[in-house]
C-alpha cells in the first residue's frame, strides 16, 4: 500500500520542523521514499516567507481518517496555527494519494483536490513516483507536471 504525502514548512527552524515531523510520522507509518527538498514560493497567500517542500511515500495500517488525525496532531505538536488560509505554518502535512483510492468524505478528500495546480507538490512527486497515475484524471505525475508547466 502506497500513501503519498506533501510536507511543507516556512516558519521557525525549518530543518528541525522537518526532522521532528519525520520522526513523528515514523511512529505510525513506514517511510519508504523521500524526495529532494525544494525552496518554493508561497501559494495562494503570497505575503509570507518561502517554503521548504518535499514529498514522501509511506505505508501504514491505519485507516485514512485515523492517518489524517495523526498528521493533524503532528501539525499541532509542532505549533501550526490555522489563522490565514494558505498562511504561514511550522509544518503542513497533506495526504495526496492513498493507493489508487478515491475518498470523498466530510473530513477528507483524496486525491488532494488541487495537487495538479501546485508545482511545489508535483515537482517533489517526480522524484519518488513519476509514473504514479492520478486515479481521477488518469494521468501520471509526469504528465500533470508537463501540463502545469505549459500553463
Amino acid at each position: 500500500m502506497s500513501i503519498y504525502l506533501s510536507i511543507g514548512t516556512n516558519q521557525g527552524d525549518k530543518k528541525e520542523n522537518i526532522r521532528k515531523a519525520l520522526c513523528y510520522l515514523n511512529d505510525f507509518c513506514k517511510i519508504l521514499k523521500i524526495s529532494r527538498f525544494y525552496r518554493t514560493k508561497p501559494y495562494g497567500y503570497t505575503n509570507q516567507k518561502r517554503f521548504i517542500n518535499f514529498a514522501i511515500e509511506v505505508e501504514s495500517n491505519l485507516t485514512p481518517v485515523e492517518f489524517l488525525k495523526k498528521c493533524q496532531s503532528i501539525e499541532e505538536l509542532l505549533g501550526r496555527k490555522r489563522l490565514i488560509k494558505w498562511g504561514p505554518r511550522t509544518i503542513d502535512i497533506d495526504i495526496l494519494f492513498w493507493n489508487n483510492e478515491i475518498i470523498n468524505i466530510k473530513e477528507l478528500n483524496i486525491p488532494h483536490y488541487d495537487l495538479h495546480n501546485r508545482e511545489f507538490v508535483l515537482k517533489p512527486m517526480l522524484d519518488i513516483a513519476p509514473e504514479f497515475i492520478h486515479p481521477i484524471f488518469r494521468k501520471s505525475i509526469v504528465e500533470m507536471y508537463q501540463e502545469l508547466k505549459q500553463k
